[in-house]
């Protein structure tokens, strides 16, 4: 064992991390920041507002992105950001939420939800399906349609939607038109090390795994769940009636072999709507490479009109 997987070190080098985030998100440029964030794709604009989400877990902030007045109440998409289940990255979707908002005509929910060590699992993913649940069952005082609902989110925040599509199956809804899973981690049974990628440094290193992994699930005997670790051999219930599904995958990515998997479970079940490998890209690759980025960002906004405009 790693001294990073010991969960005691995991924590602090998460909490180190979070720290270091959270300065560079304040900065007034530069990358992490959210001024740069916000500077990106500068042809959709910034409509948005501030909410706060009930849930058991604890409230949950979130942005409101607002679609131009194509309708008095447009489909609503809710996204989760990246970051190893451990740090705050909301603003690093903003380029994302903006271009949904849109390309795709729908309200977007940025969610900033607890993370780990603070809150380890189960709280997050039980906090991301509470905050859809309450997006789906207040479109009416909110002022978009609940009825019409997808869900997504961008590597750990992909995670969590597979997790809230899960969670909707098996408690009876709400109803999902869309799950968008893109560079998500669905296997934290298997050790990062274990794993290979099409090149010999992917971005996403073991050690990081290690810190993400033990500071979100510190009992590895939990790293088996469903809600953790949808591709991983030992989940074997039948999937039919879940969300269909977006999978996109990184070329070069630590990650590409379990979303490549789950894409193909969800396949077999009748749920996969498509699988997209992003040729030559890297875990967090839409981050920095603009050009890549709008491509993939304008499939999913496609995807998601075709599944909630009528």
């Amino acid at each position: 064992m790693s001294l990073l997987a010991r969960p005691a070190v995991a924590a602090l080098a998460a909490k180190t991390m979070q720290r270091m985030t959270d300065l560079a998100d304040r900065r007034s440029g530069g990358r992490g920041s959210a001024a740069a964030s916000h500077a990106r794709f500068p042809e959709f604009p910034r409509n948005v507002r501030e909410l706060t989400i009930p849930t058991s877990v604890a409230p949950a902030r979130a942005t409101v992105y607002l679609p131009a007045a194509e309708e008095p109440a447009p489909p609503v998409h809710v996204n989760f950001h990246g970051g190893g289940y451990v740090m705050t990255l909301t603003e690093l979707d903003d380029p994302l939420c903006r271009l949904l908002a849109t390309e795709a005509g729908v309200a977007v929910i940025n969610v900033d939800y607890v993370v780990a060590p603070q809150h380890p699992f189960p709280a997050p993913p039980r906090q991301a399906y509470e905050v859809v649940r309450w997006v789906a069952e207040h479109g009416m005082d909110q002022g978009w349609d609940g009825g019409r609902l997808t869900v997504g989110g961008q590597s750990a925040g992909g995670g969590l939607a597979a997790a809230v599509a899960r969670q909707a199956l098996e408690e009876g809804g709400p109803s999902i038109a869309l799950q968008v899973l893109h560079y998500p981690p669905l296997d934290l049974a298997t050790h990062a090390k274990d794993k290979r990628a099409a090149v010999d440094k992917p971005g996403l290193r073991p050690w990081m795994a290690d810190v993400f992994d033990t500071s979100y699930v510190p009992d590895v005997r939990q790293r088996t769940d469903r809600l953790v670790s949808p591709a991983h051999p030992s989940d074997t219930a039948d999937l039919t009636g879940i969300a269909p599904a977006l999978v996109i995958t990184a070329a070069f990515d630590l990650l590409r072999g379990e979303g490549e998997r789950y894409a193909d479970r969800l396949r077999m079940d009748g749920a996969l709507v498509e699988h997209h490998d992003v040729p030559g890209a890297d875990h967090g690759y839409d981050t920095s490479d603009d050009e890549k980025a709008r491509k993939t960002y304008t499939l999913i906004a496609r995807h998601i009109r075709k599944a909630v405009h009528i």
